[in-house]
């Protein structure tokens, strides 16, 4: 299971074994959604920032715009916020359709972290049915967690390049689909995408401020796939690409691996060719 639903959470919120995260961030606007969390958040939440916690240091643009953190970082992280392997993690966004919590679940899973969910709807959703809230922020206690990431959920560009030229797998781009024709360019030096690459916009994993149930998001992704044995995902910067895993995964389509420095960190090499148009 990869989401979880607001009455679903409301009714374990006190659970002892619960770890709640409130990942919101905009792009825009690096400072808002930790000020939103110290303003309001759900009942023991910790907060995750994208830039910060979600993301390693820019020690090179191969990398792409938000750097996967090393294990090393990301142990930092979650012994900071007292997370243990046997913790039920769930992780809550609120602006782009859980754009940060998808990244959020992504590391855990990629640390190989057993129960971990998304909040369907975020905290639109918990406002929406009236459950409760606060602005107490919980100092939790450090915690042992060693962390030893699963490779084979990424894919490198070496590895991608010889992958998108086969017919066994599929490159989706999460990118809104003005970027990825390169048609518009507002966050990376060059527009286009990686050539063979298929546009997968995340926000059509929705429907509602929801994402869209097993049954739909399988027949669309299968769709697309066409009877491919491997799903490889991209999109600006490796953020908005972990939408389409979750939403993989809640479809029941484990085969996916990510390109996790996406077109910012492919077109950081000039030799690596660019496409454009749909």
């Amino acid at each position: 299971m990869s989401l979880i639903s607001a009455p679903a959470l409301s009714g374990k919120l006190f659970a002892p074994n619960l770890k709640i995260l409130d990942a919101r961030f905009l792009l825009a606007d690096a400072a808002l959604g930790h000020n939103e969390f110290l303003h309001s958040h759900i009942r023991g939440a910790q907060y995750m920032d994208l830039n910060a916690d979600l993301s390693g240091p820019k020690t090179d643009a191969r990398l792409g715009r938000h750097p996967l953190p090393s294990p090393a970082h990301w142990q930092t992280v979650l012994e900071r916020l007292g997370i243990r392997p046997e913790h039920e993690v769930v992780i809550y966004d609120q602006a782009d359709g859980a754009m940060a919590a998808a990244r959020a679940w992504f590391l855990f899973v990629l640390a190989g972290h057993e129960n971990v969910t998304v909040l369907n709807g975020g905290m639109n959703a918990w406002l929406a049915l009236d459950l409760p809230t606060e602005a107490i922020v919980a100092v939790p206690e450090p915690s042992r967690y060693p962390v030893h990431f699963r490779m084979q959920r990424l894919i490198a560009e070496d590895e991608l390049k010889v992958c998108i030229q086969g017919p066994d797998a599929l490159l989706l781009d999460a990118r809104a689909p003005e970027r990825f024709r390169g048609e518009v360019e507002p966050l990376d030096r060059k527009a286009g995408h990686i050539p063979g690459a298929v546009n997968r916009p995340y926000g059509l994993n929705l429907e509602n401020g929801l994402f869209k149930t097993p049954d739909v998001l399988c027949s669309e992704f299968e769709t697309l796939v066409a009877g491919r044995s491997e799903i490889l995902l991209s999109c600006g910067s490796g953020v908005t690409a972990c939408h389409n895993a979750l939403a993989l995964s809640h479809a029941g389509l484990d085969h996916w691996r990510l390109f996790a420095p996406s077109w910012s960190g492919w077109i950081a090499d000039d030799t690596n060719p660019v496409a454009d148009g749909g």
